[in-house]
């Protein structure tokens, strides 16, 4: 994973990855294997072993400011709003849609008639 993100020109030493679990988080960056955690899913003792491997850093992050939410669960239009907006994201509608994909097409015909 680091070897990838490097070849696109991402140089950091660990993956910043938010999670909104704080149990997760202990579980993962704990060294000690409780009887209570031996059943647990196999994902977490992947990201575990990356933790432990300093491939990813694990952050806290309350719920209502879970990004990942917007693409996982039904959420209600403000919420989605809101995290669209923290995410960086315009939400366009149909008539900006339609003028952004003219423009585009205009861009391409002059960029086939007059190449670079």
């Amino acid at each position: 994973m680091r070897s990838q993100l490097t070849d696109y020109g991402l140089g950091f030493n660990k993956i910043p990855t938010d999670c909104d679990n704080k149990s997760d988080i202990a579980l993962c960056c704990n060294n000690v294997q409780h009887s209570q955690s031996k059943r647990i899913d196999i994902k977490f003792h992947f990201i575990k072993e990356q933790v432990e491997n300093r491939v990813v850093e694990l952050y806290f992050v309350n719920t209502e400011y879970q990004l990942a939410d917007i693409f996982t669960k039904a959420l209600c239009r403000e919420r989605i709003e809101f995290l669209i907006s923290k995410l960086g994201m315009r939400s366009f509608t149909p008539e900006t849609l339609k003028q952004l994909a003219d423009e585009a097409k205009e861009l391409w015909w002059y960029l086939f008639k007059y190449p670079v």
